[in-house]
């Protein structure tokens, strides 16, 4: 069975927005005018930022991350590229994989440390790229009271079947020989829920100037579905795997210093309006302001680590204990699984090790930071109001807990906070407070080196951007003002405010 869902959406890399937060380097700052260029701004991690060279990833440990915390970093490293097998075998330490997932370890997705891998073309299946799915409510079975629960814990509406992402993955052996064998000539213990391919629709953008640039947006293929229709009133959303490099950072930055950026009800009539996400937080069981995820729709970076071991490998965990099996997949919910005495397949204190791993990734040094050129594309991101929401820089909380990344100042070019990209680029899908048209800014740090390390660069939330140049065109709603002013600049000018971008 074959569906066809185009998406016109797309996660925002580069957006027209910034409000400066620390107010002993806020004065000189505005939306139009760049503030002098400090030497901190070349380490964009603080004490943490590690030299370019040699520089091979993102997977290095914090510059002064103390020597003894470094075993327990490349442990919780080694634990992050482990590939985990199907149970029961006699390796308990790594048994457990599935029954359905989207990947073997957690590097496969994040390669290198960087982002997830998209095909160029619809012969090569997704891996290291997933699809999120929900249910409208209009659509759903459940009670007004059952949806607000659901709501509340989850972001959305899960689908009844497939739940609230495709594992395009499985145990079963027909699914290990398909390369081998058509799909459908041997029968599935517990089949993949779909085999997915993109198909890339192009159009051609024209600059004032006549200069041209190929745009693409993605169509989803789902190959092969499971366990039957998706039905109606399924919202998708592609998400390619972000980098992880500085979450440690992210996770000390005050909730007051990025409320302060907020402006919701626009009262400064720029034309920002970022605002936070408010998601549940199954750690503390509560909800919280949400920082991490394409829509913020994670709180903690424990959550993060958690959901991706469930969802993404099919590996339990104290902060996600169930499988991503639905109700409804008898075949996938009868699987052996790799559970302990505790009845998890990655105990806690295994799960902290990556966890840490993921807090003490640092990001790179910048480059070419007093070049001509960069200078005065850094001059142009201000003055066409990139800024307002890419905000330059936090300074982290005091923390006893993780020493190294207390009280530093970071560049990670983020406000943190969900924006209105326009219908280009909008899902549908809404998460938690997120409508479908919002997504969260992403850092920029770190952007310039993605096709070095990962091959290509996927950029937005669904990786149709190949470039900072087509990410930046993509942008609509409250970018739509910067992005107009970037293509009216002359052509030079568009190539230095680039350049500025992949210097961070």
């Amino acid at each position: 069975m074959k569906i066809i869902f185009l998406l016109f959406s797309s996660f925002f890399l580069l957006s027209a927005c910034d409000k400066y937060s620390d107010s002993k380097l806020a004065e000189g700052y505005s939306s139009l005018s760049a503030p002098k260029l400090i030497n901190a701004e070349n380490k964009p991690g603080g004490d943490t930022t590690v030299s370019i060279k040699p520089f091979v990833s993102f997977q290095l440990p914090a510059a002064n991350l103390d020597n003894n915390l470094r075993p327990t970093f490349h442990a919780g490293k080694a634990l992050a590229n482990q590939p985990w097998v199907k149970a029961p075998t006699i390796t308990t330490a790594r048994d457990g994989l599935g029954p359905i997932y989207n990947a073997r370890t957690c590097l496969s997705c994040h390669i290198k440390g960087g982002k997830g891998f998209i095909p160029t073309d619809n012969k090569t299946p997704l891996t290291s790229t997933l699809v999120r799915l929900s249910l409208l409510p209009s659509f759903s079975t459940l009670t007004k009271e059952e949806q607000a629960t659901a709501i509340k814990k989850s972001g959305n509406i899960d689908h009844p079947v497939y739940g609230d992402q495709i594992q395009s993955q499985s145990i079963s052996l027909a699914h290990q020989l398909r390369h081998s064998q058509k799909p459908g000539r041997i029968k599935h213990d517990v089949a993949p829920e779909a085999y997915i391919h993109i198909n890339w629709i192009e159009k051609t953008f024209i600059y004032p100037d006549q200069h041209q640039v190929t745009l693409r947006a993605p169509e989803i293929d789902f190959q092969y579905l499971g366990y039957g229709s998706l039905g109606k009133g399924t919202v998708f959303s592609l998400r390619v795997a972000p980098m992880i490099h500085g979450m440690g950072l992210i996770s000390l930055i005050s909730e007051h210093d990025i409320l302060a950026l907020s402006d919701e009800q626009d009262e400064n009539q720029d034309g920002i309006s970022g605002r936070p996400n408010y998601v549940w937080d199954a750690g503390k069981q509560t909800t919280a302001m949400g920082r991490f995820g394409l829509k913020a729709n994670k709180p903690t970076l424990d959550m993060i680590v958690a959901g991706a071991f469930a969802n993404d490998l099919g590996i339990n965990n104290p902060l996600a204990p169930n499988q991503p099996c639905t109700a409804l997949q008898a075949s996938c919910s009868n699987i052996a699984n790799g559970n302990d005495e505790n009845g998890f397949e990655l105990p806690a204190d295994l799960l902290q090790l990556v966890v840490n791993f993921n807090r003490d990734l640092a990001p790179v040094q910048r480059r070419n930071s007093h070049d001509k050129n960069v200078l005065a594309g850094r001059e142009l991101f201000y003055q066409v109001g990139c800024n307002q929401c890419h905000n330059p820089r936090f300074t982290t909380q005091k923390s006893s807990v993780s020493a190294h990344l207390s009280e530093q100042i970071i560049w990670p070019y983020s406000d943190f906070l969900l924006h209105d990209m326009g219908p280009d680029l909008a899902d549908g899908r809404a998460d938690f407070l997120a409508s479908g048209n919002e997504w969260r800014t992403p850092p920029l740090w770190g952007v310039g080196l993605l096709s070095q390390v990962n091959g290509m660069a996927t950029l937005l939330h669904d990786g149709r951007a190949r470039t900072v140049e087509e990410a930046i065109l993509w942008h609509g709603g409250e970018a739509e003002l910067a992005k107009n002013r970037f293509i009216v600049l002359e052509k030079k000018d568009r190539e230095r405010l680039i350049a500025f971008v992949n210097s961070l």
